[in-house]
């Protein structure tokens, strides 16, 4: 096997392990992520992307705030999501694309940029509403809710997953971006989204964490057995 092709290899493996993924679009996504990897020049850094991903959060903030004024404005929340996107995705993945991991450092600093990222995008929700704040509050809590449960899943059974069945942070991310740019043209469309989408997340995160209780009085049997023997 020749050096090009190991790379080849090495990456592909790297990129696509550490995480299950049961997202629609995962195939589409790792072969853009692949591909982007490629492209990012040396002197940028994993950690500068992943603070490239909460500048996009703050991007989103900002178009929201300015949505009060003109709804055309909503189009950057709808840019702010797409660098959010590109930061958080690719800030892990370059580092194994360069064979050059921090696999607990990274995973800590994700988790806390992902909930850094949260807060902003959601207090930008909670501006934007004239009324029914209660909805956006509820929106963050069940989207918190749901890094919860993968972190309980992680440490229980040993699988890490961002992903709530076939949706995940990419999935909310196009289907937010699409309710931005419904927004400008039908009132209301991005609280009515909340709305169902918090039913929505706190169905799946009900259900993702009696799976995790099961996986978890499983283990406790396991763990039983193996004391008795």
């Amino acid at each position: 096997m020749t050096k090009a092709e190991k790379n080849k290899t090495v990456t592909v493996n790297s990129i696509s392990s550490d995480r299950k993924r049961t997202n629609i679009l995962k195939h589409a996504e790792f072969t853009t992520i692949s591909f982007l990897c490629k492209y990012i020049p040396n002197w940028v850094k994993p950690d500068m992307l992943t603070a490239f991903g909460v500048l996009g959060a703050v991007v989103v903030f900002i178009g929201l705030q300015l949505g009060l004024f003109h709804k055309g404005y909503l189009l950057l929340s709808v840019l702010g999501l797409a660098i959010h996107w590109f930061g958080d995705s690719l800030d892990g993945r370059i580092a194994y694309y360069r064979n050059n991991p921090r696999k607990w450092y990274g995973w800590a600093l994700d988790i806390n940029a992902d909930w850094l990222a949260t807060v902003i995008i959601g207090l930008g929700f909670y501006f934007y509403f004239p009324y029914y704040r209660w909805i956006a509050f509820i929106f963050v809590v069940a989207y918190a809710g749901s890094m919860i449960v993968a972190l309980l899943r992680y440490k229980i059974a040993d699988q890490y997953s961002i992903d709530s069945n076939n949706l995940g942070p990419t999935e909310l991310r196009i289907i937010l971006a699409a309710v931005l740019i419904a927004e400008i043209f039908i009132p209301h469309a991005l609280m009515t989204f909340g709305f169902i989408g918090s039913i929505i997340l706190i169905i799946l995160n009900t259900k993702d964490a009696i799976d995790v209780l099961r996986a978890g009085d499983y283990r406790d049997e396991e763990d039983k057995a193996l004391k008795l023997l």
